[in-house]
């Protein structure tokens, strides 16, 4: 008589704590909306407003870039000294409001179109920018990812990241669902100040919301050893599954920045569609269910494993993104892009967190911050920029002549995406680590 093969249990996830949620969400989401004002319509009102030069939006990119990595370093590696993100969290989030506000305030005279007028204009946008990244970056990428990281396993972090990652969308589809007339209508200050109330409002509420964790580790060098250790190279020789995930992910990174800061004006300028807030809108509801859904597929078949399959189905959305110019196609394309890219995101993100030392996360921060944001955002629109001036496509409004971003932006930006498959064949070599589950 054969004996019967009991059946498998299935594998329960661990729970992840509600308060913890609460967080991940609350302070998440009104951080990353403040992030899609400044990523981008910052530069729709920098193109309606001041000037139309795609060099100059790149030129706003990489700056705030180079801030935000900087901050995120200094306040990482700070937080990690004094064992404390929640003071981090909560100030920098009331200052990054106030900054944010005052946005609005920066536009040359009516009618004013001297050069002067315009490059000062120009100037003071850039360090206002570079203000407000520096408390953005603090506050957020440094002091809150550090947060995330103490409070999650890594069983559990790619739920976690994969709502992370959806959370850009869900900022942006709120953004573009009943504050996008403030722009149209040309009320800027509005709906600059409505975004940095909010900001700071939740900076106060984050002062009672967020919870230390008790177990936080302290590096045993000094501050100014700890805030250069990720870039010695000892430190790459001693981690190199992180630093390689750290490359892949800047090689995803570099690809988006080719054309998402021109993204708003091609739709409306390029391909002359009025209702490019429903396409943008539609897009990033059905990318954030593929990216829920496809976090807890991450979590079970492993994150490392989910990095590039996510990548090439990005590709597959900016391939079609070049060809397609209906509302209903580039809403298609538009969703397999934006899904791929989320994915790959979140996998990179929560790989990341488990290679991270325990006693180094918020030093890994403005490691993270230099492969994540600062590589990308020097590269990236330079890369858009060159691509759009080569086309040399334009269009005349009120008898201006004005440059136009192109569709070659999207295959630059799947051609760069490519490269992704070098640091994930280098991680392959390395000796195998299960992620778990």
């Amino acid at each position: 008589m054969s004996v019967p093969t009991p059946t498998p249990a299935r594998v329960r996830l661990p729970r992840v704590a509600g308060r913890t949620w609460w967080v991940v969400v609350l302070v998440g989401f009104v951080g990353q909306l403040a992030w899609t004002v400044e990523n981008m319509y910052l530069n729709v009102f920098v193109y309606d407003t001041i000037t139309t030069d795609p060099t100059v939006i790149a030129v706003l990119v990489a700056a705030s870039a180079v801030a935000a990595t900087l901050s995120t370093m200094v306040v990482g590696a700070w937080s990690d000294r004094v064992r404390r993100r929640r003071p981090f969290i909560a100030i920098g989030y009331i200052l990054w409001g106030l900054t944010t506000a005052t946005f609005g305030l920066v536009q040359p005279s009516a009618g004013a179109q001297a050069a002067q007028l315009v490059g000062t204009a120009v100037v003071a946008i850039i360090l206002l920018d570079c203000v407000m990244s520096m408390f953005g970056s603090g506050a957020n990428d440094a002091a809150f990812n550090a947060w995330v990281t103490d409070a999650t396993t890594p069983a559990d972090r790619g739920r976690v990241d994969s709502v992370l990652s959806v959370l850009p969308l869900m900022a942006m589809l709120l953004v573009f669902g009943l504050l996008d007339g403030l722009t149209q209508a040309g009320e800027w200050k509005l709906f600059f100040g409505m975004i940095g109330l909010a900001t700071a409002a939740v900076g106060v509420l984050a002062w009672f919301l967020v919870r230390d964790a008790p177990d936080i580790r302290t590096p045993s060098d000094g501050y100014l050893r700890a805030l250069v250790h990720g870039l010695r190279p000892s430190t790459l020789r001693a981690h190199p599954r992180l630093y390689i995930l750290l490359v892949a992910w800047a090689v995803v990174g570099t690809s988006s920045q080719v054309f998402f800061p021109y993204l708003i004006i091609y739709i409306q300028r390029y391909l002359r569609i009025d209702g490019y807030a429903i396409i943008l809108g539609s897009v990033l509801t059905l990318a954030a269910v593929i990216s829920i859904v496809g976090g807890r597929v991450v979590d079970r078949v492993g994150k490392t494993r989910a990095i590039l399959p996510a990548v090439f189905f990005m590709i597959v959305g900016l391939a079609g993104m070049f060809v397609v110019r209906d509302m209903l196609s580039v809403i298609l394309f538009g969703t397999i892009m934006m899904g791929g890219f989320m994915l790959s995101t979140a996998s990179l993100s929560a790989s990341v967190r488990d290679a991270t030392p325990s006693d180094r996360i918020g030093m890994v921060q403005g490691l993270r911050m230099i492969f994540v944001v600062l590589i990308p955002m020097v590269i990236g629109p330079f890369i858009g920029s060159a691509v759009i001036i080569g086309a040399n496509e334009t269009y005349v409004d009120l008898g201006v002549v004005k440059q136009v971003p192109t569709p070659w932006i999207f295959p630059a930006a799947a051609l760069v995406a490519l490269f992704v498959v070098v640091p994930m064949l280098a991680l392959r070599r390395l000796p195998q680590e299960v992620d778990a589950a």
